[in-house]
């Protein structure tokens, strides 16, 4: 897609910069299904670029509300909205409209790739995001202590702590470490943009999700819960009601709960969830073609 990312709307490195670039990309018209089958035809087809520049620049909104997202690790707005936008271009290079879905909905996973892999790259001075438990912990941490009321509590509580660690089966003490980086970058967060004083997240279109952002999550929820009951079946009994219990309830099951029900080892019911995850994840890959990275989080 070459000449493509250097007539986007360029975001600045400061606030001003980011409250124009807010603004600018407001102009850019959301696409109805047909325009943009077409749009991605013609790219697909023809490798016409301006049918692509079209499908890229009507999604910068919804690149722009992910991004607000990850506004808590502390990291600069410009940054993120930059990375957000290559895995947008990602998607859009790779997108099938055959595929019978819209391009926001695929688009989502290359987005939330690209921006996952650039905050833990840029949080690698702390060695975070090392090993599949860690990358669980770092971006799960916030959304438990928001759960448990615990977001201004600084340092966590050792019963608060055996909690969250229980739940993400992680070690208590990398509970406390984690905690203590990230309580350290959150000062950052809501940085006025311009000369009024606005917040950058009160730039965008609306607070609430907007229409790309609403059909994508349904269009998403909808494809992932029919190749989920799909996978499913391919399990057997033992794997599927361990998989429910293990990977689908907001309160999993522990491995000491189940193998006392089996009669097996904790070691065992890890085996068997682990080859069952795997069954599922490979026909959810194959059904929806989605990034590996964001799978492995």
């Amino acid at each position: 897609m070459r000449g493509t990312k250097a007539s986007f709307p360029v975001v600045g490195g400061d606030s001003d910069g980011l409250a124009k670039y807010l603004r600018d990309i407001r102009v850019f018209p959301v696409l109805e299904a047909e325009e943009e089958y077409m749009l991605a035809k013609r790219w697909v087809d023809y490798e016409d670029t301006q049918a692509a520049h079209k499908l890229v620049t009507s999604h910068l909104r919804l690149v722009a509300k992910l991004a607000m997202g990850y506004r808590h690790y502390g990291l600069p707005m410009a940054d993120l909205i930059s990375e957000g936008n290559v895995g947008l271009m990602r998607a859009v290079k790779k997108f099938d409209p055959e595929k019978g879905f819209r391009l926001s909905t695929y688009a989502m996973w290359w987005i939330k790739a690209s921006l996952n892999e650039f905050v833990l790259n840029s949080w690698s001075l702390v060695k975070v995001g090392t090993l599949a438990a860690q990358k669980k912990l770092f971006f799960n941490l916030r959304r438990i202590k928001s759960r448990l009321q615990l977001l201004e509590a600084g340092d966590l509580s050792p019963e608060d702590v055996a909690t969250i660690a229980r739940e993400l089966e992680v070690n208590e003490t990398d509970v406390v470490s984690m905690n203590r980086r990230m309580a350290g970058r959150d000062s950052s967060l809501n940085i006025p943009v311009g000369e009024g004083g606005t917040e950058a997240m009160s730039l965008l279109p609306d607070q609430s999700d907007n229409q790309e952002v609403g059909l994508a999550k349904r269009e998403e929820l909808s494809q992932g819960r029919s190749l989920i009951a799909r996978a499913l079946d391919t399990l057997t009994e033992r794997e599927r009601e361990i998989f429910v219990e293990r990977r689908l309830k907001d309160d999993p099951v522990t491995l000491e709960e189940l193998g006392s029900r089996y009669g097996v080892s904790r070691e065992r019911i890890r085996q068997i969830e682990v080859k069952a995850f795997d069954k599922v994840r490979e026909i959810v890959q194959a059904g929806f073609v989605a990034p590996r990275a964001l799978l492995a989080v």
